[in-house]
């Protein structure tokens, strides 16, 4: 009798399944629960029914499509707010992304917060007026590179989309102020603008951005080489309190006032490029080092004004200072790095990122003073400095972190080499 009740449960217990057990708001709060992609992936291998809830549940999506597939894809994918079709800078995707697919996006990805269309070169502004008039919940866009793109087209976004709190425009040169007075009038939440290459872009259309969106806090001019120093000190003074990052590469036209500006009002800056403003005096970096004590990232490399004496307070002054580049700043010497080894109680400085490519009076000394200041230094570059070799550091019996990887050149072979 008891061999016949245990046959029985163990039949009992064979035939239970759990898909007759759990609904699919249940199975979902599971799928929910799983941290990593691939134990989503091995939950959607499951069965078909464990696929299908995975697939409602995916919020990101990468994908190289048409407009076919993509309307099969927004069919079985029906909660995707994450959908990235950026194509690689180094081919030529034939027929690649058109104004077609950006149609079907528009029409059936009705979910979506998040567009990325990087170095799609062959949609133009039709394709950005369908994003524009469908997609009016579009929080972030990066078309960074898709050259056909003019005002025309970038301002149906902004009048569309008026929850704009990223917009990516780096290569566009076709943009103008235009469209930044477009962003000041429509979009009040935008947070980061990259406008990288944009050199239409001028102090008028910086000028203008200033009077609507208040909000930014990540500003990319890179190479914007018709924006001066009266648009910069007007982003510095508008966005005081909320500007974190601003890159200024290659922005011939900037001098002192500029940096005077953002050293004034940018209390809260973490990341500083300004590597190529050559008319930057001694003076106004010192000012910087005196005032942004938050700043990060640090990259004045090509700024020939660059002194021991400037070099020094931002190293000493800047105390959470990670990254610093001061590649070819030609007149700093191993003098730039005397004393930092007694900063913070004798713990030193905290950069863990430091770059001194081709500056020709840097020397071993300078190195082992770097190394003795900088003890949570993971990257060090010395390329191109004729004084330092790794022959002429180990004949100084230089002793480099193990954590640190050192790009440094090979006197014998004239190469560099990573230690």
């Amino acid at each position: 009798m008891g061999e016949e009740i245990n046959d029985t449960t163990a039949t009992f217990e064979q035939n239970i399944c759990i898909n007759d057990h759990l609904r699919d708001d249940e199975l979902r709060s599971v799928f929910t629960k799983l941290e990593t992609d691939k134990d989503k992936t091995i939950f959607s291998l499951v069965c078909k029914r464990w696929l299908y809830v995975q697939s409602t549940e995916r919020k990101k999506l990468c994908a190289r499509a048409g407009p076919h597939m993509l309307r099969k894809m927004a069919a079985r994918f029906t909660r995707v707010i994450d959908l990235d079709l950026s194509q690689s800078p180094a081919r030529s995707f034939d027929p690649g992304v058109t104004d077609s697919d950006l149609t079907v996006i528009a029409t059936d990805f009705t979910e979506l917060r998040i567009l990325k269309l990087r170095h799609c070169k062959g949609i133009t502004d039709d394709g950005m007026s369908a994003i524009g008039s469908s997609l009016s919940s579009l929080q972030s866009l990066d078309v960074s590179y898709c050259r056909k793109l003019t005002d025309t087209g970038l301002s149906a976004i902004t009048e569309g989309c008026h929850d704009l709190k990223i917009l990516h425009l780096a290569g566009c040169r076709l943009v103008t102020d235009k469209l930044l007075e477009s962003l000041s009038k429509n979009c009040h939440d935008l947070e980061e603008l990259g406008l990288h290459g944009c050199t239409n872009i001028t102090d008028t259309g910086l000028t203008a951005l200033v009077n609507g969106c208040k909000r930014i806090n990540h500003l990319d001019v890179n190479r914007c080489d018709n924006v001066g120093d009266l648009g910069v000190s007007t982003i510095a003074e508008a966005y005081s309190t909320s500007l974190k990052t601003l890159k200024l590469q290659d922005c011939f036209k900037l001098g002192d006032k500029s940096i005077f500006s953002v050293a004034n009002f940018c209390k809260n800056l973490e990341t500083l490029i300004i590597a190529g403003c050559r008319d930057i005096s001694c003076n106004s970096i010192r000012s910087l080092a005196a005032s942004t004590r938050n700043l990060k990232i640090l990259k004045m490399d090509f700024c020939s004004n660059v002194s021991d004496v400037s070099l020094n307070s931002i190293l000493s002054e800047c105390t959470c200072l990670e990254v610093l580049d001061i590649g070819r700043c030609e007149e700093v010497t191993d003098a730039a790095f005397q004393g930092l080894g007694n900063l913070n109680n004798g713990s030193g400085l905290g950069l863990k990122g430091l770059k001194i490519t081709s500056c020709p009076k840097i020397t071993v000394l300078g190195i082992s003073l770097i190394l003795t200041a900088c003890r949570s230094l993971e990257h060090l570059d010395v390329r191109s400095c004729p004084r330092v070799t790794k022959a002429r550091c180990e004949e100084a019996g230089l002793r480099f972190p193990e954590s640190c990887k050192i790009r440094i050149q090979d006197r014998n072979e004239n190469r560099c080499v990573i230690a």
